[in-house]
Parts: structure tokens; sequence; C-alpha cells
């Protein structure tokens, strides 16, 4: 056993913060989640290091660490363990849909909060903080999005990054051939043989992409962040009891020493948490 996973065994002898064995309210999703003890979560296949699959073809990932550490705590919450976790691949495209249509109760990724968004589907406190970023060549030069000009740049369709790239573009009064794509390895490929000049997504996310090609050291993430990506877990909108039950053990688990393994699992090229990601952090250690 890992020195994470003792760490999130002790946590789960902590008091949650809502009694143990209390009973779902017949509306909320807790309720189909306690009588079948089972729990739905979705993941991502191609989000590392958030939500991926392993060698093996497991999920893995910091979100999928945290939403572990979550369904242990809730387990207490309901007096109901082990609770069986079926996990669901999802796209960036039906991740929302899933957790709408009942298919799957969390989604487990690295989805940012929007208010538009917040018409399908609800959130969780906030899980991380990122911004968009942008993916290059290390023979392209400049710093930033100006250098960029008359160039091509891919960005997966219908995401958060996809509005950032245009406002910055707009704002900037740069103009550049905006490329959809539908995944991250496709931008991935598309960069590396030439088909684009840069790639648009979530900075980490954008490090976790460039770590798994054949050749990284020829990869660089320019200097611009394009937009403020707050993560959290989606869960069904409306569900105000799922809800608090997932915010009381985000709570649980960013006040103990669970948070530093989990971090320094994922994140520890990173150095520490940045002072925006420590106030988030803060700012989830509820009161009771």
């Amino acid at each position: 056993m890992t020195r994470f996973h003792t760490l999130v065994a002790a946590l789960c002898l902590v008091p949650a913060l809502v009694s143990a064995q209390t009973a779902a309210p017949a509306d909320s999703r807790l309720k189909r989640i306690q009588d079948t003890k089972t729990i739905n979560l979705a993941y991502r296949t191609d989000a590392v290091p958030f939500s991926f699959e392993d060698k093996d073809k497991k999920p893995a990932g910091y979100t999928v660490d945290l939403c572990t550490s979550v369904v242990s705590i809730i387990e207490r919450q309901l007096g109901v363990q082990p609770l069986q976790v079926k996990w669901v691949p999802v796209t960036s495209q039906n991740r929302f849909s899933a957790i709408a249509s009942g298919q799957a109760d969390l989604e487990c990724g690295a989805s940012t909060v929007t208010l538009g968004r917040m018409k399908e589907v609800g959130f969780s406190s906030l899980t991380f903080i990122d911004g968009t970023g942008l993916l290059v060549k290390t023979t392209t030069s400049g710093s930033g999005l100006r250098e960029l000009g008359g160039k091509k740049i891919g960005v997966i369709a219908g995401t958060t990054n996809e509005a950032a790239l245009n406002d910055a573009l707009q704002a900037l009064a740069v103009s550049v051939t905006v490329v959809k794509l539908k995944t991250r390895e496709e931008g991935l490929e598309q960069l590396e043989a030439g088909a684009i000049d840069a790639f648009a997504s979530d900075r980490v996310l954008l490090i976790g992409l460039a770590s798994r090609s054949k050749t990284p050291q020829q990869l660089a993430l320019l200097t611009d962040a394009l937009s403020y990506e707050p993560y959290a877990i989606a869960l069904p909108r409306g569900d105000w009891a799922l809800q608090q039950s997932v915010n009381a053990a985000l709570s649980q688990i960013y006040k103990s020493s669970a948070l530093t393994a989990l971090y320094g699992r994922w994140f520890s090229d990173l150095g520490r948490p940045t002072p925006a990601l420590e106030i988030m952090y803060g700012l989830g250690r509820l009161p009771e």
C-alpha cells in the first residue's frame, strides 16, 4: 500500500462532517446510491494528470483519486460499506449529459465550472484552478499569442478553451486560423506533424499531454495564460443533498494530511501549489 493510500484509509476513520447512517432524501441521487450500494463515477480517458486510463486501462489521476476519497467518506455518511464503484468513461462532448441522464452520479475529470454549464449540471466546491495555455514546438519564435499571428491554432470544439482563445484573439486583434479538433490526442498529433502551429488547452493538461509525446523535448508551453479555469466535480443539477455530501467530504479531505499526499503524487514536478490554489483549498475547508 502506498503512502497516499494509507493516508486515504486513515482519513476514512475520521468522523465525517455529516453523521453516519443518515437516511438519504428520497428525491436525491443519494437514495439510489444508498439502496443499491453502488455509485457511478464518470471519468475522462484523455485528461492527464487529472483523469485518464493507466497502462492497465484502469481510471487514474488527481480527480479520480479525489473522487475515490470522497466515496470513502460518503460510505460513512450513509452507513453503507463498501459502496461498489462503477466507472463510466466519458468524453468532453458527453460528460455532462452522462450526469444529467443518470448514467453517472459524479464526473471526475477536468471540468471547468461555468454559468452556462450550471443550466445542465451542478458542481461541487472547487477542486483545482488552471488556465488556458498554448503548446508549441520549441522552434516556434515568441512567447505569446501575439507572435502566432497568421498561423494555425488547434483547440477542442465546444470547450471553455475555445471561448478563451477566441476572446484573446479578439482582445489582441490577432488573426489566426482556428482549427477545431475533437480530442487532445488529435491536437498533439497535428502539432507534431506540423498541421497546426499551436494547440490550446488547460495548461496542466498540456504539460501532461507533452509528457506523452514521442519527442517531449521538442515541445514547449508559452508563458501566456489566456483564461481562468476553475475545476469542480460535476453532479446532478438541483441535488442539494448529494452536493452537500460531496462538499462535506472535500472539506474533510482539504483539512487532512491526505491532501498533501494527493497533490504530491500528481503535481510534484510543478512544485508547491500556487497561491491561487492554496486559497482555493482554504476556502474549501468549510466550517462545521
